[in-house]
């Protein structure tokens, strides 16, 4: 992984101390909210509903033992000892008081971490595979490329302020386990007919709320132009991007309301123009950043042992089938831990837990953790020699829950617990759905099931691309759920379409229960998972399940 330099170092400890003086004159009162808060803002501090959040940049989700201990230390010194993992791979504290946040930023920095860039109209933190440099099927690594792109955009000055947001995302696999169809921009590795690395770009993917799937801009991009191409489509953005308005702002509504064409044109015009800008010594750059990625010795053993666990402990058995993706390396195993105990707020993890998951990544995962964006936590080079004993230490810190894919492996936002842009509660929804389907004991018979819930029309919980999503809105001041159906995150990118009237809260996880188990009478086999039944036969058989439960559901 990527180790600072002493440049590095030095930018975000400078970062550090000037928001400490910020927070200092607003304390005073020397500064207003209304100018603090971009200020604010800018260090990735948010003023909620009840307290001050804080949201800490993990970049392309990619983390070590030493910072996954500071993270600890920092929740339970200054917060309520537990943390928030995010959709954007990201970490959020909920209650941090206002006085402290420039000492978390001080802790931060001895360990290389900081929360620039998680707010504001600017360059967001960059995403990635989180299964990156440990996947079987993956192209290239994607993640030195993030960190390239992540130092060019850090106070980059001409889009420190643009119209809106900013999120880039890239894939390094013909699977796309980054979402990159929904980002302002996408990258995915690919090589052409010589085999020279290069990118697909596409440009106005996004959720919220109103969705839209990227449009490819360039199918190949060599490597070297990568930045004057990102730095032609920002610039392209920055001067006719929408200020009047911030629903119509996103890069998204830019290039439809201009259309694809004129949008590439300006874009292409505007990269040749760029180029000329590039001397070639970045590349240098992306060499230098490279060799920090370089993967690690992989251990080399007999499986006896874990063959002997299979066959022997049905619980392990278990954790495998549903937990494990396959490595690179035979013997090895990426290993998803989750952080979707059934009852539990998805995300969350308490600091026993995060020292726990240091200790096992620097014993049995060469010091390495990711975060992915469906809100669980990574061991991605684990020999399948110490499985066994991954897993015995995994449930001695209940975190062995064994449905990664499955129903209660659910995406929620934190919704109207915390933010005060929710209109509705979604942790406790998430709770309940998974509390009900572990009741019912269908999890793995029901199988592979992306479900996800946000509070609000925002889409943090990326309601928009699950098999099953869940918007909570508000009505005549009641919680309404709506259930969207059909929505897929990965590279064959669908947004769900709204199935009809919302729900109560009383009433949405028995619409959910009627909705599943008419996928389980509609499917031709146990093989036929719910998006492949969804698109056999379309809407009406599920409407029918969830609206008129009593009539017979048949798939005619």
């Amino acid at each position: 992984m990527y180790r600072y330099t002493p440049f590095d170092k030095a930018f975000v400890g400078e970062r550090a101390a000037q928001f400490r003086d910020q927070v200092e004159r607003r304390i005073s009162g020397a500064l207003s909210e209304d100018e603090f808060r971009p200020l604010r803002l800018m260090n990735g501090l948010y003023l909620l509903l009840h307290a001050y959040m804080l949201r800490i940049v993990i970049p392309y989700g990619t983390l070590d033992s030493r910072q996954m201990r500071a993270l600890a230390d920092i929740s339970e010194r200054w917060d309520k000892g537990y943390a928030h993992f995010t959709t954007r791979q990201n970490i959020q504290l909920h209650w941090p008081a206002l006085r402290d946040v420039p000492d978390i930023l001080d802790a931060l920095a001895r360990v290389d971490m900081h929360a620039i860039q998680s707010s504001g109209p600017c360059i967001r933190a960059i995403t990635s595979d989180h299964f990156a440099g440990a996947a079987a099927d993956e192209v290239d690594d994607p993640r030195p490329t993030a960190e390239f792109v992540r130092q060019w955009s850090t106070d980059h000055p001409e889009f420190a302020f643009l119209p809106r947001k900013f999120k880039i995302a890239v894939s390094g696999s013909g699977a796309d386990r980054a979402a990159t169809s929904f980002h302002d921009i996408g990258l995915k590795l690919v090589r052409n007919g010589k085999g020279a690395p290069g990118y697909e770009v596409s440009v106005g993917g996004g959720l919220g709320r109103t969705p839209m799937i990227g449009k490819v801009l360039r199918r190949f991009l060599h490597r070297e132009d990568l930045l004057p191409y990102l730095e032609a489509i920002l610039h392209v953005y920055n001067r006719i991007g929408r200020r009047d308005n911030k629903y119509k702002a996103r890069v998204k509504i830019t290039l439809h309301e201009n259309g694809l064409a004129e949008f590439t044109r300006r874009v292409e015009e505007n990269f040749l123009l760029q180029a000329t800008r590039f001397d070639g010594s970045e590349q240098a750059e992306f060499a230098r950043i490279e060799a920090d990625f370089t993967p690690p010795v992989f251990k080399e053993a007999p499986v006896e042992g874990f063959e002997r666990a299979l066959r022997q402990d049905p619980l392990f058995r278990s954790f495998c089938e549903t937990n494990l993706a396959r490595h690179k390396a035979p013997d090895h195993a990426i290993v998803t831990v989750s952080l979707k105990a059934h009852g539990a707020t998805p995300g969350d993890a308490s600091a026993a837990q995060m020292r726990a998951l240091a200790d096992i990544a620097q014993q049995w995962s060469h010091d390495e953790l990711r975060v992915s964006h469906e809100q669980n936590i990574i061991l991605p080079h684990v020999h399948k020699a110490d499985l066994p004993a991954v897993f015995q230490a995994l449930r001695a810190a209940g975190l062995s829950t064994a449905n990664i894919g499955l129903i209660s492996d659910l995406i929620a936002c934190p919704g109207m617990d915390y933010c005060d842009l929710a209109t509705a509660r979604s942790t406790n929804v998430a709770q309940g759905i998974a509390k009900r389907f572990d009741a019912l004991k269908l999890e793995h018979d029901i199988g592979h099931l992306k479900l996800k819930i946000s509070g609000c029309i925002n889409a943090c919980g990326h309601h928009h691309i699950g098999h099953i999503g869940i918007l909570g809105l508000e009505k005549s001041g009641v919680e309404s759920y709506q259930i969207t159906l059909g929505g897929d995150g990965s590279e064959n990118a669908a947004i769900g379409k709204p199935i009809g009237p919302g729900f109560g809260p009383e009433q949405i996880i028995p619409a959910i229960e009627r909705l599943v188990m008419a996928y389980l009478a509609l499917r031709e086999d146990a093989d036929e998972g719910f998006l492949t039944t969804y698109r056999r036969l379309g809407p009406a058989p599920f409407k029918t399940a969830i609206y008129h439960s009593g009539e017979q559901i048949n798939a005619a």
